[in-house]
């Protein structure tokens, strides 16, 4: 499709920091910010999370990666924001923790 070539990111866009949470379409990921949030009653914090999906022009990112998005103009119905650059790479590499029987 010749006009995402014409996405352009200003400098002062709005720009967000996320894990990529699933990165199977083609140019696309989806992107989860975690975030704590006071309640209002309690006063205990309490953890949210946004889900974003992302353009991203060259499939660099993948599951599992720390990357820095951009908000752009609307891509599609779901789309507006833009991959900038990998922050921390994990390389697709599920991390798990087995632990011993205790026999």
């Amino acid at each position: 499709m010749s006009h995402l070539k014409e996405i352009k990111v200003s400098e002062n866009a709005p720009r967000r920091i996320g894990l990529v949470d699933s990165a199977s379409r083609d140019k696309s990921c989806k992107v989860m910010i975690n975030y704590l949030v006071r309640h209002p009653k309690y006063g205990k914090y309490v953890r949210r999370r946004t889900s974003l999906h992302v353009h991203d022009e060259r499939n660099e990112a993948k599951v599992g990666d720390r990357i820095e998005i951009a908000e752009c103009r609307p891509i599609s119905k779901t789309k507006s924001w833009t991959f900038v650059r990998v922050i921390d790479s994990k390389g697709g590499v599920a991390e798990h923790v087995t632990e011993g029987t205790g026999s």
